[in-house]
């Protein structure tokens, strides 16, 4: 296993990351004992970095993964988030300093651990001032409950505003950011991970699987069990995607490795991405994927996953998309009505 750096931290990971969405959830694997034999031979595998999040089935991923690390606590690099609804409170939820100093003592009370290695923010809150957040954050740096810093799913244009505000203010800066990124939505190698790389960030990217639809079980016309592919079933039946993979099989086919090898080889192919989060939750997934863990794709290779799918570009809309408030809400683009009017 040959471990990369994440960012500028010093903090060495493994090119392949656990990603626990799927583990203690009803969706995924309901079981905690067969997931915590899951996380267990990751571990052993070499995988030395786990992702998960508050908002995963309601805290109990992060309880799976805490009962998993005892006594292999100091070995592993233990990532997590926070910002979704943790409740119907509306202040269980954002990133104000309110809501930070509460939910990081509930992550470290649910992981069982005193410290946090990397803690980071689920989605931007537009209703908080950066500088609040970043406050905050750097406040749980000092006392030492976290180690590091990051965001997930923020566009360029935030991840640079937030860098400059933590330079103007002395602050801790973010230190990594975890995108989507799979052959199927290139966007991110536009503008995100060039930006990333100029402040030395480290990147951890899900879904390199492209919501399930990247295994090779997902065909045009035929009907798939996938779990993790049934969450998103806009994308699945998207034709321009479906086609895209119609593709890409038999590219798969000709190098002599399965799609999931393919796709995840792919992920962590670019120089800007430090970790693919792999996002199993049966044995058999997880063996599957271990077994692509040295697998390297010739250019050759990529010049023809460009061809059908171009550099920096989505194809079709991913389901989990980050979708920018502006475009969410209606009054941030329609001016009031009597403004409208001339009054």
């Amino acid at each position: 296993m040959q471990y990369r750096t994440l960012g500028r931290t010093g903090i060495k990971v493994s090119p392949y990351a656990l990603g626990a969405l799927m583990l203690g959830a009803s969706i995924g694997n309901p079981d905690h004992d067969d997931s915590i034999r899951l996380i267990h031979k990751a571990l052993d595998a070499g995988i030395n970095l786990i992702d998960t999040a508050d908002a995963y089935s309601q805290g109990a991923s992060e309880e799976v993964v805490g009962k998993a690390l005892k006594g292999r606590r100091d070995s592993v690099v233990l990532a997590t988030k926070f910002g979704l609804p943790m409740g119907d409170d509306l202040n269980r939820r954002g990133t104000s300093r309110r809501w930070i100093m509460t939910e990081v003592e509930n992550s470290l009370r649910r992981l069982q651990t005193d410290y946090i290695d990397l803690y980071q923010i689920q989605r931007l809150d537009p209703a908080t001032d950066i500088e609040e957040t970043l406050s905050a954050l750097s406040d749980l740096i000092h006392s030492g409950k976290v180690r590091a810093i990051g965001s997930s799913m923020t566009p360029a244009s935030d991840i640079i505003e937030a860098q400059w505000v933590a330079e103007r203010r002395g602050l801790e800066r973010f230190h990594t950011e975890q995108p989507c990124y799979s052959i199927l939505n290139r966007s991110i190698e536009s503008e995100v991970l060039p930006v990333a790389q100029r402040y030395g960030m480290g990147v951890l990217v899900w879904g390199p699987l492209g919501q399930g639809m990247l295994t090779g079980r997902v065909r045009k016309g035929q009907q798939t069990d996938l779990v993790r592919a049934t969450l998103g079933m806009k994308a699945i039946s998207n034709e321009h995607r479906l086609d895209a993979v119609e593709q890409l099989i038999p590219l798969a086919e000709e190098a002599g490795m399965p799609m999931t090898h393919l796709s995840m080889a792919f992920a962590i192919s670019h120089p800007g991405v430090t970790s693919a989060l792999l996002g199993a939750h049966t044995m058999e997934q997880l063996d599957d994927l271990l077994a692509g863990l040295d697998v390297t794709l010739t250019d050759e290779i990529l010049d023809r996953i460009d061809e059908i799918v171009p550099p920096g570009t989505d194809v079709g809309t991913l389901d989990q998309a980050y979708v920018p408030p502006a475009l969410q809400r209606s009054d941030l683009r329609r001016r009031p009505v009597d403004e409208r009017a001339g009054v």
